[in-house]
């Protein structure tokens, strides 16, 4: 039996979720500080996401041909250093643009591959793949409390440094990780997988719930600094929702030998409006919003292990691509759209008015998903 290099898939995974969570709770925080309005943050938020939609599947499709998925991993690392370094002088809208772009488009295709690579450590054990990635959400957990509380002492135009910092992190992390040994053989076409029914519904239910994170990812932080809260407690409730996500990871295993991965799915995205339908409604009370950040643990934890899963069945020669088809359609289409209808909506009606909207965009994706409830269970591609 082959060992699997546990402590290092864990440590990238530790690496590039703590950029996120230096990236995505007080990157608005940043823009705010620099001037810009609601609706140009929802536009620079979503050129993360934007690259995201062509870039995982250009470099999967690179990495199904070769097989070198760390390479690929390494190299779209260092370049995302290289791309983010002139962020650190430029601050007006349009160069950020561009330069976020650029950044982006190496930083947000190194996750996919990285996934298949776990994946192919794991072999038949890949039942356990949960209880490596939630080493990402430990990372991203300290960086969220340690940049509370610093930025309770430092201003936050230091937010620049501090990420090009975790993105060396990320790229060294990533030589220590070997690639995993397989007879590689190059993959057919994709189009007979992408035609089957129930693929294109598990890829539409995730363009849809991942849309429907847009609010939150892009303006809770404001949301909460608007009514009341200290940064430090929106740092600490931010944790609170990635706490509730390891939990559910390192569980997840277990649930997947009780029920199967489209199962837990589709009970993430109904539990997914839940929580925007709460949101909405009970934010000014701070009870329930940590009971609306525990839920994170079924709209991101459960929802991303179980779709992990069901894209691993689905595409078994073209893994690669099957992964980064899922990044692509569902936090590059989906989160785009949803960082874009967010920052037209925020001031436009309301904040709660935003997250019923997110809270449709999630029962939308769970409609989908459940009139293929039968096929997503039992089909293999």
């Amino acid at each position: 039996m082959k060992q699997v290099p546990h402590w290092r898939l864990s440590l990238f995974y530790f690496a590039y979720f703590a950029s996120l969570g230096a990236l995505v709770p007080y990157w608005t925080l940043y823009l705010d500080k620099l001037g810009f309005n609601a609706l140009q943050i929802g536009q620079l938020m979503a050129t993360l996401a934007i690259s995201k939609v062509v870039a995982p599947y250009l470099w999967g499709w690179v990495a199904d041909r070769s097989g070198l998925h760390i390479r690929i991993v390494q190299i779209t690392s260092i370049l995302s250093v290289l791309g983010f370094l002139p962020l650190l002088w430029f601050d007006q809208f349009w160069s950020m643009i561009g330069f976020m772009l650029l950044f982006s488009f190496f930083w947000n295709a190194s996750l996919p591959q990285f996934e298949v690579v776990t994946l192919g450590h794991l072999g038949q054990a890949r039942f356990r793949y949960s209880q490596i990635r939630l080493w990402g959400s430990v990372g991203f957990i300290v960086a969220v409390i340690v940049l509370g509380a610093v930025f309770q002492i430092i201003s936050v135009t230091w937010l620049p440094l501090i990420l090009l910092g975790i993105f060396v992190a990320i790229w060294i992390s990533s030589l220590m990780v070997p690639e995993y040994l397989r007879q590689h053989h190059p993959a057919g076409s994709i189009w007979p997988v992408l035609r089957q029914p129930a693929v294109i519904a598990l890829l539409l239910s995730c363009f849809f719930t991942q849309a429907s994170h847009g609010p939150y990812y892009t303006f809770f932080t404001l949301y909460l600094e608007s009514l009341g809260y200290p940064r430090l407690s929106i740092g600490l409730l931010w944790s609170l929702g990635v706490l509730a996500e390891v939990v559910l990871f390192i569980f997840m295993h277990r649930l997947l030998q009780i029920r199967s991965a489209a199962f837990w799915f589709i009970l993430s995205l109904l539990l997914t409006a839940v929580r925007w339908i709460l949101m909405a409604w009970f934010s000014g009370e701070l009870w329930l919003v940590l009971i609306i950040q525990s839920l994170h643990a079924a709209s991101f934890g459960m929802y991303h292990a179980a779709a992990i899963h069901l894209i691993q069945d689905y595409f078994p020669n073209h893994k690669g691509r099957g992964q980064a088809l899922y990044s692509s359609v569902s936090f590059g289409a989906g989160g785009a759209v949803g960082s874009l209808v967010a920052g037209m909506l925020w001031d436009l009606v309301s904040p709660s008015t935003t997250f019923l909207i997110a809270a449709l965009f999630a029962l939308v994706g769970w409609g989908i998903a459940m009139k293929v409830t039968d096929v997503t269970a039992d089909k293999r591609v």
